[in-house]
């Protein structure tokens, strides 16, 4: 019967196993064990309150009715003392929500990127980086407020549930048992609710990602689409993927919409069966009327954790597709872990009979390369585009593995296998402007976290990068993403300064002067070169830099 309606509503095999989510949601949880258990501890006291508050309510209906002796005054005033524990309860709440919450996704976030970081890199990521923060912004936030509020807040309504049942018990157990007679058959249909409901917010999911996508990349390249006088386009792509949105939420919306309507009207026949009957039992005067405003309070205080409890459902479907969404992003393994290894320079970089090709590739992009780097020698890199130049820098920094053969850094004194490990031993200036928005300073003290103002002029000198002490700002000048607000040229120049700043042995450029003019290129090279202490490796198409190598090496591109 279950496996047919589950063909029915067309129910998804799912990517990872309940076991394997609830397992990293555990370790997930680990570090949100404070907030979860304050947040668990409030909500038990506040049914113990509203539980005393039943009892105080009828109480005092009684006193009123002259059912039992008593004053009205203690009776009234034990309500009062009462609502006041449970507003300073929800105070407490708040505070430990927005003081704890905040903190607790912070850590999150910053787990997940460290474990993105410290990840292997296959040349092409498997997720566009608008779809990684839309993950690490409000899947991170799903999966935080489930484990600190969502968790506690069941554990507080299931004692509700068990409180007032107990308590309605007492006072007719037959009413009790026929109340809560339904929740088995919500159990039996929970299960097929869970795999559909997670289908349809996984896709509602992934297409909220594609936009923030699309708003990213348009942002990021707003001249070239000026410039392009793409605006329509863009305009469109972005409506289609919106519309995409909307057509799933629609689709998960009516789902939820048809569940709802049948859960509720359960609740809703379940309420009056209890009302009848308490009506019933008071026109016998079996029942008082301050025990029948408790009998119905009970009933509510039943059926409300009840309902809270089905909602849990959805708020486990929700965090079944935020858990998967962040399990996809640690599932690259990790490089190799360890204090850095760093050698006495200057070092030298050997390829023994290197092949490389890419995961997704039709061809080989390195084949039986072998060269020497060696040590304190200046090389250039030359090739057609699409050779394998950029491959081949990224084995050097330790980013890709060879296929076949072996990379080998070595000094005077040893040589070892090329690792992660050795990446410590290298700078790198990439192609394009690679500053980060901040000040120059800020820039800069990337390459070295406690550099003097002193060494920060030194190698600003040294790149020819002197313009900053012109600026009125100087090294406090602030730039915009991507170096807004610099020339491309000045922009490179900081960025060669910050490379020079990390000093290390070996340092490879890649068209890193490329927007410089003739002479500040001469200037610079020398500037690099003169001291022949470092290995340096240029990939590059001009004839400048190539005069001032001691080697070339040419890669031909395999058809």
């Amino acid at each position: 019967m279950m496996n047919r309606i589950k063909r029915l509503l067309q129910v998804p095999e799912t990517h990872y196993t309940a076991r394997e989510i609830f397992r990293w949601l555990w370790i997930a949880w680990r570090g949100n064990r404070k907030q979860a258990v304050l947040n668990a501890l409030i909500g038990l006291l506040g049914v113990g309150v509203s539980l005393a508050a039943v009892g105080a309510v009828q109480h005092a209906i009684d006193v009123a009715s002259h059912v039992i002796d008593g004053s009205i005054y203690v009776a009234v005033s034990v309500m009062g003392a009462l609502i006041l524990c449970d507003f300073a309860l929800n105070i407490a709440s708040v505070w430990v929500r927005n003081l704890l919450g905040i903190k607790a996704q912070n850590r999150m976030q910053q787990r997940m990127l460290d474990r993105i970081l410290r990840s292997e890199w296959h040349g092409k990521e498997r997720h566009h980086s608008g779809d990684v923060l839309n993950r690490l912004e409000f899947d991170v936030a799903n999966v935080v407020n489930f484990l600190t509020e969502t968790i506690p807040s069941s554990i507080s309504t299931l004692a509700m549930f068990l409180g007032a049942f107990l308590y309605l018990m007492s006072m007719d157990w037959r009413l009790a048992i026929l109340i809560v007679v339904m929740i088995p058959l919500f159990i039996l249909i929970s299960k097929v609710y869970v795999r559909q409901m997670r289908r349809l917010t996984r896709e509602v999911r992934d297409s909220d990602s594609k936009v923030q996508s699309v708003l990213q990349e348009t942002i990021q390249h707003r001249m070239l689409i000026k410039t392009l006088e793409s605006d329509e386009m863009i305009v469109g792509r972005l409506e289609g993927t919106q519309r995409e949105l909307r057509s799933r939420v629609v689709r998960r919306t009516k789902f939820s919409v048809f569940s709802n309507l049948v859960l509720n009207f359960g609740f809703a026949f379940g309420y009056l069966v209890a009302f009848t009957w308490a009506a019933i039992r008071m026109s016998l005067h079996s029942l008082t009327f301050g025990g029948m405003t408790a009998f119905l309070q009970l009933v509510n205080k039943i059926q409300s954790p009840a309902r809270q409890l089905t909602k849990l459902v959805p708020a486990f479907v929700s965090v079944f597709t935020a858990a998967e969404r962040l399990m996809e992003l640690e599932e690259d393994p990790l490089e190799v872990q360890g204090e850095p290894i760093e050698l006495d320079g200057p070092c030298g970089i050997r390829l023994r009979h290197v092949d490389y090709r890419y995961h997704d590739g039709d061809r080989e992009i390195l084949k039986d390369l072998s060269f020497d780097f060696y040590p304190g020698s200046c090389t250039a890199i030359l090739g057609e585009t699409g050779a394998g130049k950029t491959t081949l820098v990224r084995m050097l920094l330790a980013l890709l593995k060879p296929k076949k053969g072996s990379v080998e850094i070595y000094n005077g004194q040893e040589h070892m296998e090329l690792t992660p490990l050795m990446r410590t031993n290298f700078v790198y200036v990439p192609q394009g402007n690679t500053l980060l928005s901040g000040t120059i300073r800020e820039n800069l003290l990337l390459g070295k976290v406690d550099a003097t103002e002193e060494e920060m002029v030194a190698v600003l000198e040294k790149s020819c990068a002197d313009f900053v002490f012109h600026l009125p700002l100087g090294l406090d000048t602030p730039c915009s993403e991507l170096g807004g607000g610099l020339s491309e040229g000045q922009a490179q120049r900081i960025a060669i300064a910050r490379s020079l700043l990390r000093d290390r042995s070996v340092m490879i450029f890649d068209e890193a002067t490329s927007a410089l003019d003739p002479q500040t290129e001469r200037q610079l090279l020398q500037n690099i070169l003169s001291r022949h202490d470092r290995t340096v490796i240029f990939i590059t198409h001009r004839p400048a830099v190539v005069d001032y190598c001691d080697q070339t090496l040419t890669i031909e591109k395999i058809q």
